[in-house]
């Protein structure tokens, strides 16, 4: 019974949440009583560690790392590693490189000779130090020699001028390199001693503030006693090796020893025996083989010769003990003796060996197909017979001739066929001019009767002069074309001799460009029925390089001295190995022979201003390979759908699309440019992007017309197009302005390409309408793996790039 006075709760009183006990770890284990349950759950225990815990893992993390560097520190030029690869690259054209391997000669240790008559190429053998190092000297000048040794050096040893550093080819050298990926670098500085002790001092913080921009943590090394070249050889023993991401997961090795062996049925073509120290991963004898410069092959064998740096070496039978100990110098005696102890570590199984395959070959028989009927062939005899045409032909000519003159109505429907034509929408101004000074050459040409014959003295001819006004008055046209594109992006002129609705016929309007679907597989090009593609790109590559790092593969270990024999190896790969530039095999992962559309995100490079249009033919040097093709410009956006972009913009990263052998990233990509006279410029740098067919890169055209009349929302609008279909034909798509006004067409007006058109809002005089049509555009097949070599560098005092070479 309730107090006639006491309170009673009403319907609005406060419900304060209920305790929910037993959610935390504390009540949980209460419980539990001790119990453990039988599904382990290894991250709840990763978290639940206590603070001393957590301590100790983070101290065993950081001794197994320190562990695997000092590991990798040893293994390098040790006994059971490879010898520590050292290039030696002058920077300048002073810069004493010699003198340098001298120095590094004179050292208590033994000097193998690697090549006949190449100074430059030796081994050096320390066995106080248990250590062996290999130096190679790069060609002064020769681009592809020095990023085909990059790839594959452990260490750089970059030689400096003591005055200047490096000059305008070395300034070259380092921007290739950077983008390339540098490998554990160190800078030498040899001679300096007939400066007075002043200017010695001054021009060495010249020197160290010059190389702070390039090289922020760099020491110099000063080379001219055999004291501070054992000092650099300790520096370069120790330091801690930087690792280049494409290199470290392939196989790959430097010829020490190249034999070529003539095939039966051809002497061009046989099998190379390349020697070398094995170096990144374990070499299989079932993949295939990539030989820079010359493309890839397969391997029959691979033998284990004895070792020619051998840290213990052999002595010669009755050589006394007390007798300096000499070295065999395998390859200079021939390989008698290396056949007589070579052994046979594999050879290729046909059933596991990777295939050269590189293309899909399409059927053309593949698609749905019908035989036509007996009624069906004769209504085709019949129609050939009523098409049949008269036309006014020279005497002389025969059937076949005339069947290809063409009529003058006939001219603009054979036009709009053409697909090239379709493609070129922005060369139009371009072929008119030139069309134009064909024809007015052709009606100044005088007659062959008319014609005498003079002499014309050598004051009065320059050719060559004539030829450089020519490659200018191009050069500014490409200049006016780029500046008229960043103006006026993407907009064409309505030709008024064709219609636009057959001129544009392959283009479609968007409701949006962002959000407007685009079916990735509708008409694609024939040359995607050679390509390969993967399901998923991102899953197959992750899947791989897991398999690489836990997985042991049969095959040649890192630091084995093999002799690998490829077969079906064209002699100029002998040739070149014979003159003396290097011969770098990498070995391929699965699928990266196979050719498929690769995609690089770049940079424009900054020495590099000259404008270069979409679909020019520039040089690749991405990761191992080297290849020539016609690249796509596309904008980098996280959209579905990329706009197409004319030139390559020095402002912006800009995707590159070209067909090229699938390569999995990382990988570094260089782009060149060829000049006239031979010589390769650099004009951007970055990586590889991906490698995916399904990338839409789509191609923009405007068409611009100008108001005519202005009413409140309403405007008649001219010269978009010249005749009444073709209004009616591009009614459906939406219309914009310059200044921001959306609208459409509402109906044409006359028959000369007027329109009246209805927008979001009263247009100003000075604004301009535009109308967006799109099409999907594909990258042209000129994939060519044969690059040709570049005209060496042309020194110069100065750190500016060079602009102009003159040829003799």
């Amino acid at each position: 019974m309730v107090a006639a006075g006491a309170h009673r709760p009403g319907p609005l009183k406060q419900q304060n949440k209920a305790h929910k006990g037993g959610k935390h770890s504390g009540a949980s284990h209460r419980r539990a009583g001790g119990r453990v349950s039988v599904k382990a759950q290894p991250r709840r225990r990763l978290r639940d560690l206590s603070r001393v815990d957590r301590r100790h893992q983070a101290l065993q993390l950081r001794r197994q790392r320190k562990e695997a560097v000092l590991a990798e520190k040893r293994s390098l030029g040790s006994r059971d590693g490879p010898p520590h690869l050292v290039v030696l690259v002058p920077l300048h054209i002073r810069a004493a490189a010699h003198d340098t391997l001298h120095l590094l000669q004179s050292q208590d240790s033994a000097v193998v000779p690697v090549a006949e008559g190449k100074a430059g190429d030796f081994a050096l053998l320390c066995p106080r130090l248990k250590q062996r190092w290999r130096f190679v000297t790069a060609q002064a000048g020769d681009l592809h020699a020095v990023l085909d040794l990059a790839k594959v050096a452990d260490s750089l040893l970059f030689i400096l001028d003591p005055t200047d550093g490096w000059d305008s080819a070395g300034d070259y050298c380092l921007s290739c390199l950077f983008a390339q990926g540098l490998p554990t670098y160190a800078l030498a500085v040899p001679g300096g001693n007939d400066l007075p002790p002043k200017k010695r001092i001054d021009a060495r913080k010249k020197l160290a503030k010059a190389i702070e921009k390039r090289f922020p943590e760099a020491k110099l090394f000063p080379l001219n006693t055999e004291q501070e070249s054992s000092l650099l050889l300790r520096h370069l023993a120790t330091q801690k090796q930087r690792h280049l991401a494409f290199r470290d997961r392939r196989a790959h090795l430097l010829a020490y020893a190249a034999e070529f062996v003539p095939g039966q049925e051809s002497d061009l073509v046989g099998t190379l025996k390349v020697s070398g120290f094995v170096r990144g991963q374990t070499l299989s004898v079932n993949s295939l083989v990539h030989i820079v410069g010359h493309g890839d092959f397969q391997m029959s064998q691979v033998d284990a010769p004895p070792d020619p740096l051998s840290l213990n070496p052999r002595v010669v039978k009755g050589q006394k003990k007390s007798e300096p100990m000499e070295i065999q110098d395998d390859s200079a005696n021939g390989t008698d003796e290396m056949e007589q102890d070579t052994k046979v570590l594999m050879k290729a199984d046909p059933k596991k060996q990777e295939s050269l395959q590189s293309e899909v070959v399409p059927d053309p028989m593949e698609g749905e197909q019908t035989w036509p009927t007996e009624e069906e062939l004769q209504e085709a005899e019949d129609s050939l017979k009523t098409n049949r045409r008269v036309v006014k032909v020279p005497k002389g000519t025969s059937k076949y001739q005339a069947a290809w003159i063409v009529d003058d109505g006939e001219e603009g429907s054979e036009k709009d066929d053409d697909d090239d034509y379709d493609d070129e929408d922005d060369d139009m101004m371009e072929e008119a001019v030139s069309q134009e000074g064909e024809s007015s050459e052709e009606e100044g040409e005088p007659a062959e009767e008319d014609c005498e014959t003079m002499t014309i003295p050598e004051s009065l001819r320059d050719d060559r002069y004539d030829e450089k006004v020519e490659e200018d008055e191009q050069m500014l046209e490409r200049y006016k074309q780029e500046r008229m594109d960043e103006m006026f992006p993407d907009e064409v002129d309505t030709p008024r001799d064709v219609p636009a609705r057959v001129r544009f016929q392959k283009y479609r309007g968007l409701k949006s460009f962002r959000t407007s679907p685009w079916d990735p597989k509708e008409n694609l090009p024939r040359d995607y029925a050679r390509i390969f593609q993967f399901q998923d790109f991102a899953r197959t590559r992750k899947n791989l390089f897991r398999q690489i790092e836990k997985e042991e593969t049969e095959g040649a270990s890192v630091g084995w001295y093999v002799t690998v024999h490829v077969c079906n190896v064209p002699v100029s790969v002998m040739e070149s190995f014979k003159e003396g530039k290097p011969l770098v095999l990498f070995s391929l992962l699965p699928h990266e022979q196979k050719m498929s559309v690769l995609n690089f995100l770049v940079h424009r490079h900054p020495s590099n201003c000259e404008p270069v249009r979409a679909k020019e033919e520039l040089i690749f040097h991405c990761g191992f390979r080297r290849f020539r093709a016609s690249p796509l410009f596309s904008q980098h956006t996280s959209a579905d759908k990329h706009k197409l972009e004319r030139f390559l913009r020095p402002d912006a990263a800009v995707v590159v699309t070209v067909y090229a052998p699938i390569t999995f990233p990382p990988a570094s990509v260089l782009l060149f440019k060829q000049r006239g006279n031979g010589m390769h410029d650099l004009i951007a740098t970055g990586s590889l992007l991906s490698v995916d067919p399904d990338r839409i890169v789509i191609k923009r055209l405007v068409l611009s017309g100008h108001p005519f009349k202005i009413f409140t929302k309403t405007a008649v609008v001219r010269y978009m197009f010249f005749n009444r279909d073709d209004v009616m034909w591009f009614k459906p798509v939406e219309l914009r302005t310059k200044w921001g006004r959306r609208g459409h067409i509402k109906e044409p007006l006359g028959t000369h390409g007027h329109m009246k058109c209805h927008f979001d809002g009263q247009l100003k005089s000075q604004d301009t309408v535009l109308l967006n049509l799109y099409k999907r555009v594909f990258p042209k097949w000129t994939y060519d793996p044969h690059v040709p070599e570049p005209v060496p560098w042309v020194r110069s005092e100065s750190a500016l790039p060079v602009q102009e070479v003159e040829m003799d």
